[in-house]
């Protein structure tokens, strides 16, 4: 498996109707009464949101089909009239190279420019830009499923937290796949990313009534991860769970691999992208591996939000091809759009139009996309709390077959949520 981390591109810390989903009662659609107010951002006709995220460098492999997602669910609420069927939305995007330095200046230059960020791509990016979101008084959505979002007001967090996704997997392997009794590991990311997901593991731990028999952690972009794996090997490891991005993700299983280290690897969310199932590792991933994410399979009609996907998908971006980063970006667009819909319904697309609109938002239904999420008051929000189950088939889209769809564990609905002290 020598070079194996070349043939896969680096990830990101942490990945009904085509309307907002929202709840009759929560007033998504309402078009408001007169005109809004021009404000930055909005000239009385257009609204712009913000993009900041990697156009360049090896993470644009992220930050590209996540902002195709923002422009395929955008252009299909501009074929429908726009915001309140009147007004259209335009996306102003900047790179930033998943610097969290660049993304502090990108912000500063766009600000001015639009109403709210539809994206921050990645957790490190979003704790540099956050403080100025809050002086700023700016609302911008996070790619990245840290559980610290979702108490902040000036964050739109989307989907379950990698904490949940932590607790729903190992909850699924102990109960479902006779688990219980196995000794069970983990390997993280040596940063905030990897921290997020072991805190869902020994949340786990203590609602399972079991202890972690050994944690590993590496640093981004190691090149030798043998002795972690090897420490992995001598402790005994039934089953690790991995929080890691592709590139990562890939050395540890080659490495894994080469040695004969075959546990169950339970994986995060950002650790996948279908070049992994279409490498030498298919076979090992395929004997492995399960993935923990929200929705379904790519091309799955049975889910209303995936049929309604593809069929924008197919009219607006025909040459996409299945990626669930894409998934994640269209389903920020979504969120956003019931935030702006909230918005114009009181009249106000300000930045503090926006911050009221969403503290008024109710439940927004992702149409299986993900789970629904409560917004309004950061204090008051509830996440989903289920995930799905993937398992590897390279001859699925995207390289992954949905095992189990939506599991929600006892765990995971035990799980609090916190103000972090940021």
């Amino acid at each position: 498996m020598k070079g194996l981390a070349a043939l896969v591109a680096a990830g990101v810390i942490a990945l009904g109707a085509i309307g907002c989903g929202q709840d009759d009662d929560d007033g998504g659609g309402g078009g408001g009464g007169g005109d809004v107010e021009r404000t930055a951002g909005f000239d009385g006709k257009t609204i712009k949101v913000g993009v900041l995220t990697p156009l360049t460098g090896p993470v644009a492999v992220i930050g590209e089909p996540l902002t195709a997602g923002n422009e395929v669910f955008f252009e299909a609420v501009n074929r429908r009239g726009g915001i309140a069927g009147k007004y259209k939305v335009e996306i102003e995007q900047a790179d930033t190279q998943y610097e969290p330095d660049s993304t502090v200046q990108q912000y500063n230059r766009l600000k001015s420019d639009v109403v709210a960020f539809t994206q921050v791509l990645g957790t490190a990016p979003t704790l540099a830009v956050l403080p100025q979101l809050r002086r700023d008084k700016v609302l911008a959505a996070p790619a990245s499923l840290d559980a610290l979002w979702v108490r902040e007001e000036n964050l739109l967090p989307t989907g379950g937290p990698y904490q949940i996704q932590a607790i729903n997997a190992i909850d699924y392997y102990v109960k479902k796949e006779d688990g219980e009794g196995k000794r069970i590991c983990s390997m993280i990311q040596d940063d905030a990313y990897g921290e997020a997901g072991q805190a869902g593991v020994d949340f786990a731990a203590e609602q399972l009534g079991f202890e972690v028999a050994e944690t590993q952690r590496f640093r981004v972009g190691a090149k030798d991860v043998s002795g972690q794996v090897a420490r992995l090997r001598s402790a005994k490891c039934d089953a690790v769970f991995l929080v890691a991005t592709p590139s990562d993700a890939g050395t540890i299983w080659g490495t894994s691999a080469q040695v004969k280290f075959a546990p169950r690897w339970i994986a995060q969310s950002p650790a996948w992208i279908d070049e992994l199932g279409a490498s030498p590792l298919a076979k090992y991933l395929q004997q492995t591996t399960l993935l923990v994410y929200e929705g379904t399979e790519w091309g799955d009609d049975g889910v209303p939000g995936m049929a309604e996907m593809i069929k924008n998908i197919q009219e607006l971006r025909p040459k996409q091809e299945p990626d669930y980063y894409f998934s994640f970006g269209y389903n920020q667009a979504r969120a956003m759009t019931a935030v702006l819909e909230k918005a114009v319904e009181l009249g106000d697309l300000s930045r503090e139009g926006i911050l009221e609109a969403s503290r008024q938002l109710g439940t927004v239904s992702f149409e299986g996309l993900a789970g629904d999420y409560r917004y309004g008051p950061a204090e008051e929000r509830n996440p989903p709390r289920t995930s799905t189950i993937f398992e590897v088939d390279p001859k699925k889209p995207f390289g992954l077959a949905r095992k189990e769809y939506q599991y929600e564990s006892e765990a995971a609905k035990a799980y609090e949520f916190k103000k972090a002290d940021i």
